[in-house]
């Protein structure tokens, strides 16, 4: 029985992938898939990155279609950086719960209580916020972006985790936030330790989102693209994981020959799994959930942006 649904399952993808090659050559679309997708839309893309990474492709490309397989900023994004294309989403209900917990009015508060400061946004946030913003940044560049900010005082939004990390290695002042990622905020010492128990010879590597303390344990801190760079590199042939489970199969299929263990069952984003191939096809058929941002909103929220992409 099992393996009958199992075969259906492989004809219905093998279909949906056919149709989907057709789609995009009919709407000259790209697809662009966050690190943090199942393996059936990371299969599928045509380049799989973080939201750096990702932006920075979206800004560039020729394809008149954008999909962007991530949650909802992340498609803002895309549309802020190329407002020409169309941006189409396969789940509208992609959110990100940290991306929430910042609004525009307290964020103005803030700039007023601290008129001299910067703000740094990290780049998970809504197009309002990155509006009220004078440069956003990535857990990828996060510490070039505040040190080459001019001035001594930072306000950073949203992420509280990423925000103390980066405070240990600046110098400016920094008024964090107190938001945080829902998923990689999950992951304890605890944890960790029986992790490091059960697989001595494991290394464990841990994105910046995590709690300090965990962060703290970490054999090697970095973004999802430099904690999969740094796994490829590595002579290592164990390791920890202490970020989105998601990115088991970029490692897997960069590393074949390594062992990856994920810190905890628990690091699995919601919102990211909530897109599958069959929403996929379906957004580009009907051409919706496309992405919006209100021209006043988005030429303020591009500058943020592309003072970022200045940052070498």
């Amino acid at each position: 029985m099992e393996a009958l649904a199992l075969e259906r399952k492989a004809e219905q993808n093998r279909e949906l992938r056919e149709r989907l090659l057709q789609l995009k050559k009919e709407r000259n679309a790209i697809i662009l898939a966050h690190y943090y997708q199942r393996d059936e839309i990371q299969e599928v893309a045509d380049f799989r990155g973080d939201s750096f990474l990702l932006a920075q492709k979206a800004a560039e490309t020729d394809a008149d279609t954008i999909v962007f397989c991530g949650v909802h900023f992340m498609g803002e994004s895309a549309k802020i950086l190329a407002p020409n294309k169309t941006v189409i989403i396969p789940d509208e209900r992609a959110g990100c719960p940290m991306a929430d917990m910042v609004n525009v009015d307290g964020l103005r508060k803030l700039k007023a209580q601290h008129p001299n400061a910067k703000v740094v946004t990290y780049i998970n946030s809504s197009a309002e916020i990155k509006a009220e913003t004078d440069i956003c940044c990535t857990s990828a560049n996060a510490v070039k972006v505040v040190n080459s900010v001019e001035g001594d005082e930072i306000i950073w939004v949203p992420d509280k985790n990423l925000g103390h990390y980066v405070q240990q290695k600046t110098d400016k002042k920094m008024i964090i936030w107190e938001g945080y990622c829902n998923t990689h905020d999950m992951l304890t010492v605890k944890d960790v330790e029986e992790m490091k128990a059960k697989y001595p010879n494991a290394e464990f590597v841990v994105h910046p989102e995590c709690r300090p303390e965990v962060v703290a344990l970490g054999d090697f801190v970095g973004s999802t693209t430099a904690i999969i760079k740094y796994c490829k590199e590595s002579p290592n042939k164990e390791f920890i994981v202490g970020t989105e489970d998601g990115t088991g199969y970029q490692l897997r299929l960069d590393s074949p020959d390594k062992t990856f263990h994920f810190a905890t069952k628990y690091l699995v984003c919601p919102n990211m799994k909530v897109n599958n191939l069959k929403k996929l096809v379906r957004c580009l058929e009907n051409m919706s959930p496309q992405i919006y941002v209100p021209p006043q909103v988005a030429d303020k929220a591009r500058l943020s942006l592309e003072r970022m992409l200045l940052v070498k």
